[in-house]
């Protein structure tokens, strides 16, 4: 029941961020180009919003196949292990992207973006 809580749960949180991401990226009201995604990811609540939208996404996918797997027979007595692979793969992942998000800053001068 707690892996289906969490299934619903991600997938509440995920509506949300899917429809900011949809609407900032996708359908932006100007213009976007590679200078405004620069601008948007040097602030530190986009870098929050996509670290909580990549948690969401690894919590949602991780239990996702967790609960397929053991709802096949033949892997119920392997059910504590493949609990801990997932949280293992998700643990590795969550700090994988976060880094990669963190580690992003914006170039400080305009002659950056000059080939």
């Amino acid at each position: 029941m707690r892996i289906f809580l969490m299934q619903r749960i991600s997938a509440i949180a995920l509506l949300f961020f899917m429809t900011i991401h949809m609407i900032v990226v996708h359908y932006p009201p100007f213009h976007i180009d590679f200078s405004r995604i620069l601008e948007r990811m040097d602030q530190p609540i986009w870098k929050a919003i996509d670290i909580a939208f990549l948690f969401f996404v690894l919590m949602h996918a991780l239990t996702g196949v967790y609960m397929v797997i053991t709802d096949v027979e033949r892997f119920g007595t392997f059910k504590r292990a493949l609990a801990v692979l997932a949280v293992v793969i998700g643990i590795v992942a969550f700090v994988y992207g976060t880094m990669t998000v963190m580690a992003f800053q914006a170039p400080t001068t305009a002659s950056a973006f000059v080939p």
